[in-house]
């Protein structure tokens, strides 16, 4: 692949991934971004420096030739130097996802991972447990997998293989879930988050039914009702439930859970280093999925043992003064209310940091968030919400951080808006005493990860001598 590309965006989740399988595969590969002209988290640019990727301001500079390939993500505005200077100089421009879709398409076993929850995990999962069955998959993923990571390649969001098949999380946030052709596609849950559920079931539903095989999630009820519509193609999973792979016995630990796996008339004892109930069903989805690639059930079982989560997927950070940090992606009203019952499941209380993914998510999820914060707070619990993130161009702020907690305190729920974020980690690590879990939850936004540090070496620092 001797191919040059231009990345407007290089750092973010979406893209970084796509560059270090570009690169993987020969390409010639450069990018810019607003996080580096800034100089946030310079450890991710030192990174791809390190696979050769040229960095440049983004200011237009890096964009000279009308064979570089321009490719930036939804969140990059027309009137961004490099965009503009891509326009001028006549190169091609592709969206991430158009690019990532022709990768994926050409791909001998092209795997889509798809729902609304868990689609990174349920990536990393299979990928991992290809990769442990000498599949030697390419693996693109929106988070890093702790089990590829390594000190010089620390923000191992992608793996490139040599095998014949290619696992992707697909995106139904801006549509682009219609430009991808599975072999094999996952669904794990269908909810609220970016759009209405009437889009939500038409994109998820076509994905679904250009699948050979589907391997969805009938525990969950809009996944369900589209499983219905699929016929023989389909190969279901659920807890408990009537199903292809059926999860019981569930043994839940702090920072782990095992279950029974039937499938077939076979039971397996299946263990994770991944806790919760909702990692059950991301590992049953992995497993079908897996299964469904020809992978033997005791092997991907025996290989999914060893999968040891993802960077800010409910991870443990540290500890200090008796506080646990743990730094989490929950950001839509699942994906929290997953987070909240694994954490209710041990003693101890919880101070919660919940930065909003932006304006426009926030007012879409209004009344499902209050409602999720309202049932599933505990008394002695604390929501801080500071402002939500924001990384410039235009946005309506109809509803505000300081919005939900009025709906909050309408309900007796203990939430308190503190709009600076820093102020915000201050309140909770004054508020922390022994035994409390800290969780910072959010998206969209790499800093997060450095406020949970900073707050664990805030608490370290006052631990008794």
């Amino acid at each position: 692949m001797n191919q040059s590309y231009f990345f407007v965006g290089i750092g973010g989740s979406g893209m970084m991934p796509l560059a270090m399988i570009l690169a993987g595969r020969g390409g010639t590969i450069a990018g810019s971004d607003r996080a580096l002209d800034q100089g946030t988290v310079p450890a991710k640019f030192a990174a791809l420096e390190r696979l050769g990727v040229a960095l440049f301001p983004q200011d237009g500079s890096g964009i000279t030739s009308p064979d570089q390939i321009v490719v930036a993500s939804a969140a990059i505005e027309p009137n961004v130097a490099d965009i503009v200077a891509a326009d001028r100089v006549g190169a091609q421009r592709l969206s991430r996802a158009e690019l990532l879709s022709r990768l994926f398409n050409d791909s001998a076993m092209a795997i889509g991972v798809a729902g609304t929850s868990g689609k990174s995990t349920v990536t990393g999962m299979i990928g991992w447990i290809l990769h442990g069955c000498d599949r030697e998959p390419t693996i693109m993923n929106g988070a890093v997998m702790k089990n590829f990571a390594r000190p010089e390649a620390s923000f191992a969001s992608a793996l490139v293989g040599e095998g014949e098949v290619f696992v992707s999380e697909v995106d139904e946030s801006d549509g682009s879930i219609a430009l991808y052709d599975p072999r094999i596609a996952v669904l794990n849950n269908v909810s609220l988050d970016h759009k209405p559920l009437p889009e939500l079931r038409a994109l998820f539903g076509d994905f679904a039914r250009k699948a050979q095989t589907v391997v969805v999630n009938v525990g969950d009820p809009e996944a369900a009702a589209l499983a219905a519509t699929l016929g023989a193609k389909r190969r279901s999973f659920a807890i408990e439930g009537k199903a292809d792979l059926v999860a019981s016995n569930l043994a839940p630990q702090r920072y782990g859970i095992g279950f029974d796996l039937t499938a077939d008339g076979v039971t397996d004892r299946v263990t994770l280093a991944v806790p919760g109930r909702h990692n059950v069903e991301n590992a049953l989805a992995a497993l079908g999925a897996a299964i469904a690639a020809g992978v033997p059930r005791a092997d991907a079982v025996a290989a999914i043992a060893g999968f040891r989560g993802l960077k800010r997927r409910f991870e443990l950070v540290g500890e200090g003064d008796g506080v646990a940090v743990i730094d989490d992606f929950g950001h839509n009203p699942e994906k929290i209310a997953a987070t909240l019952d694994t954490l209710h499941a041990f003693p101890g209380r919880l101070l919660l940091l919940f930065q909003p993914h932006g304006f426009g998510p926030l007012k879409v999820m209004r009344r499902e968030l209050v409602t999720m914060f309202a049932q599933r707070l505990r008394g002695d619990d604390l929501l801080v919400l500071p402002d939500p993130v924001y990384h410039g161009g235009t946005t309506s702020r109809e509803v505000t951080s300081a919005d939900i907690v009025a709906d909050l305190a309408m309900q007796g729920a203990p939430a308190r808006h503190i709009a600076d974020r820093a102020a915000a980690a201050a309140h909770l690590v004054a508020q922390a005493r022994p035994g409390d879990r800290i969780v910072l939850m959010g998206a969209r936004d790499d800093t997060l990860s450095l406020l949970a540090a900073d707050m664990v070496a805030q608490l370290q620092q006052r631990s008794p001598a």
